[in-house]
């Protein structure tokens, strides 16, 4: 039976019906914010999956019909989910993971399927809504509810879900989820905005959850069905009792080793004997010797993450010695490649990454074809994690969910730094390469773009440096049980800590944000101490920064495209592009390849690595493009001759009229008896009428004494020609099949 539920939120419907779409789900929600809706499915097998982790899939499907596209792809239909779809899943994914209970092991997959799109109202917190609602009043055991809503800040004051508009001008970009009691995920850009006002702005957040979780409990409480039993994963005791015992105190000592690869080979010894040991002990069949297996590696891996948490709560002690503030050593270098517009190597650790900025032209930006009203995007950010870099053999190959929003975070810290399109009017791209890892790559490739920036000449506004955050608990953020914030957490201290919370930003304020849980939440205590911890280590990464290179170059590489911008009159760009494209590519084709971007408003831009090649292409369009003027002076040839006038080219196109009149001070009857075609005439520009210009010849003889200044004949036409002075001669085309500029 259909139920629906409806209350109004951030000054919008919000409403979500149950009971007649997607019935045989076992959860779903078809929610309705303002004309936004997504339908939310969640399903799950009925038997836990072998294997040592929690097999959750989150899907975001976008729906072209949902914004009237039809997809732009050579079959016209939806494929492989987009960045945008991407990062949406992940979205969802990060704030319901830890609300299942641990040891579950049953395949879960949530699907939000983008139906339609009202801009103005988010759909990827409608699909996060709508998929908490799908688990919270389906059988499949889940700890929610959960929410999430976007902030903007408009003029000073804090928004919920703001408008396109708003976010336009917003300084402020954070998407922020959590539970009626807890935050647990924080994802942000921001223009440099202080740590306590993104700390206001989350807390502000958090109270707008705390109303969709409150509507969603009375929902829950109406149609909710009873909870499944589900069989959770739990190790043997005797198994556990046993692997402790033979090897515990020799891995406490193995733990506290400083080297990363010294200290997982001593690890990896310690389970290599337990390993070997019950691989050759006798089992019923295939199946297990299977789930043994997993179950002894999982319970010496709880070992190591056991002893890891203890050392840092109780002594504070780090796997590899440091203080609980202290950063591993930095090194910053610049200028690596040679050939490269920019690069720059940042070295934190054992985590180093190699940055690299390459500049092309306007026309070089991203297309983008997704629901979002983005079309292309001018700064781009990729980040590569190549296996080799945890000395691993792997897949090589796209980029999977992790290396996407590693990237994008790293797009979003640098993106508030950089100049405006009209104040460097290039298409600018970032590629990070991780040659090795042990924690926090991404902000290692925060700070080696930055680098990579400076070095390549981009004027950014100042340097970005990013740091990961962790935090140990000894049990629930009460108050009662002591925690330890982590400053530059490493692999284990990521791999077995609560939280990786990741804070970039520049010395006037944060630029991004991203937090990640793994418990029920995390209080405006915990974030206030990590965000203060955070801004010392940002600070002292920034001083190492500044020690390899402080500050931007006053000049591109010379390896990378000059340019030069110009604007001409909006009526001349047909000119320049010519007929189907003909006189623009003409000149790139004259001009070495150069790239020329021709914008709707008549901006022209022009770009190529020899400065020759630039001012060659720009004569040409100042050639095509200009207007002669009252009182210019040319020496032109004579292209036609008529008995009332001599027509003569003044330049490029652009022919004048001197009239009979105006070629002696003396009469003269007919032209033909003063001049002839192919005359070299110096005139001189008296008078432009409706297009058409007209010159003078006699102010360059003598003018005799007494001269009197007899009325103008009129021009008699003859043979069907045009005989009136005229400006640029001929049809010189339409724009073609071609947008303007570029390379074509």
């Amino acid at each position: 039976m259909k139920k629906v539920f409806e209350t109004e939120f951030a000054g919008r419907k919000l409403s979500v019906e149950f009971g007649e779409i997607a019935k045989q789900a076992d959860g779903s929600a078809f929610v309705r914010f303002g004309d936004t809706v997504v339908l939310s499915t969640a399903c799950c097998a009925d038997e836990p999956k072998e294997g040592d982790f929690f097999p959750l899939t989150v899907n975001y499907e976008e729906k072209s019909y949902a914004v009237g596209k039809i997809p732009g792809s050579f079959l016209r239909r939806e494929g492989r989910a987009g960045e945008h779809a991407t990062l949406a899943a992940r979205l969802i994914d990060r704030p319901i993971r830890p609300l299942f209970e641990d040891g579950f092991r049953n395949e879960v997959q949530i699907v939000a399927t983008v139906m339609s799109v009202d801009r103005d109202n988010t759909p990827e917190m409608t699909g996060m809504l709508g998929a908490s609602l799908a688990l919270c009043t389906s059988d499949i055991p889940f700890d929610g509810p959960v929410a999430g809503v976007y902030v903007g800040r408009v003029d000073g004051k804090l928004v919920i879900d703001p408008t396109e508009e708003q976010r336009a001008v917003s300084d402020i970009d954070l998407a922020v989820a959590g539970t009626q009691d807890a935050i647990m995920m924080v994802e942000a850009g921001a223009a440099e905005v202080p740590e306590e006002e993104m700390l206001d702005a989350i807390m502000f957040g958090h109270e707008a959850i705390k109303e969709l979780c409150a509507f969603q409990q009375n929902i829950i409480a109406e149609i909710g069905k009873a909870k499944r039993e589900i069989q959770l994963y739990a190790p043997d005791p005797k198994v556990k009792a046993d692997i402790e015992s033979r090897i515990g105190a020799r891995l406490v000592k193995a733990i506290s080793i400083f080297d990363k690869l010294e200290r997982q080979d001593a690890v990896d010894a310690l389970k290599k004997e337990i390993l070997d040991d019950y691989e050759k002990r006798e089992y019923e069949d295939e199946h297990d010797y299977k789930m043994s297996m997993l179950m002894v590696n999982d319970i010496l891996e709880g070992m190591v993450a056991a002893e890891v948490r203890r050392l840092i709560t109780d002594e504070k002690i780090r796997p590899d010695g440091r203080k609980v503030d202290e950063i591993r050593p930095l090194d910053c270098q610049v200028d690596l490649l040679p050939r490269a517009h920019g690069s720059a190597m940042f070295t934190r650790g054992q985590t180093q990454v190699i940055g690299t900025t390459t500049l092309g032209p306007l026309s070089d930006k991203q297309l983008i074809d997704n629901l979002t009203a983005e079309t292309e995007r001018r700064f781009m950010h990729h980040y590569n994690f190549p296996p080799f870099s945890v000395g691993e053999i792997g897949r090589m190959g796209a980029p999977g969910r992790r290396e996407i929003g590693h990237g994008k975070l790293g797009e979003r810290a640098l993106s508030y730094v950089l100049p405006s399109e009209s104040e460097f009017p290039y298409t600018i791209r970032c590629v990070a390469d991780v040659v090795e890892s042990n924690g926090s790559s991404s902000q290692a490739s925060i700070c080696a773009n930055c680098m990579s920036l400076m070095a390549a000449g981009v004027p950014i506004k100042g340097i970005v440096s990013g740091i990961a955050m962790g935090l140990i608990s000894s049990g629930p953020l009460d108050g009662k049980h002591p925690y330890t914030i982590l400053t530059d957490i490493q692999g284990l201290e990521d791999h077995f800590g609560d939280m990786d919370f990741k804070c970039a930003g520049t010395a006037k304020g944060l630029t991004a944000l991203q937090m990640d849980i793994k418990i029920h939440g995390v209080t405006r205590e915990v974030l206030q101490e990590a965000l203060a911890q955070a801004n010392r280590a940002r600070a002292e990464i920034r001083e190492a920064i500044a020690k390899a290179i402080p500050e931007p170059r006053p000049e591109v590489s010379k390896y990378a495209p000059k340019m030069i911008t110009f604007k001409i009159d909006p009526s001349k760009i047909r000119d320049v592009i010519g007929k189907g494209g003909e006189t623009i590519q003409g000149m790139i084709r004259d001009c070495d390849n150069a790239a020329i971007d021709v914008a709707d408003d008549g901006t022209i831009t022009i770009y190529h690595h020899n400065q020759e090649m630039i001012a060659k292409a720009k004569a040409m369009i100042d050639e095509i493009t200009k207007e002669a003027q009252v009182g210019e002076i040319y020496e032109g040839t004579v292209t036609r001759v008529e008995d009332y006038g001599a027509f003569v080219n003044l330049f490029g196109d652009t022919d004048g009229l001197c009239h009979v009149s105006r070629l002696k001070w003396d009469y003269v009857d007919n032209a033909n008896d003063v001049v002839s075609v192919g005359d070299t005439l110096k005139v001189v520009v008296i008078g432009l009428e409706m297009g058409k210009v007209k010159v003078s010849h006699r102010e360059f003889e003598d003018k005799p004494e007494g001269y009197v200044e007899r009325p103008e004949r009129p021009a008699k036409p003859r043979g069907g020609h045009n005989d009136h002075g005229h400006g640029p001669r001929g049809d010189r085309g339409g724009h073609g099949g071609k947008p303007h500029g570029g390379r074509r």
